[in-house]
């Protein structure tokens, strides 16, 4: 089974934004998205605590959003 994971890199060293415990001992697989800096949260009008909220609801949806199919709406046109 495969786990995506968001983290940054930073001294040599990728710091995950979650938890992994279950996976202890596993292979990675590490893509960098380059020139992706840290989101401002205060434009979107919320605090690292709401943020944290908001990543820990939505993580329930995690696994569907990153199946292959699903990159089939990456193509829609924006509204």
């Amino acid at each position: 089974m495969m786990k995506a994971v968001e983290g940054i890199y930073r001294n040599g060293k990728v710091e995950l934004t979650e938890p992994l415990d279950a996976a202890e001992g596993s292979r990675v697989i590490v893509t960098c998205v380059l020139g992706a800096g840290p989101v401002d949260l205060q434009e979107r009008g919320i605090d690292e605590t709401q943020a944290a909220d908001l990543r820990r609801r939505l993580g329930a949806f995690a696994e569907d959003w990153d199946r292959p199919e699903m990159a089939a709406y990456d193509e829609l046109p924006s509204r």
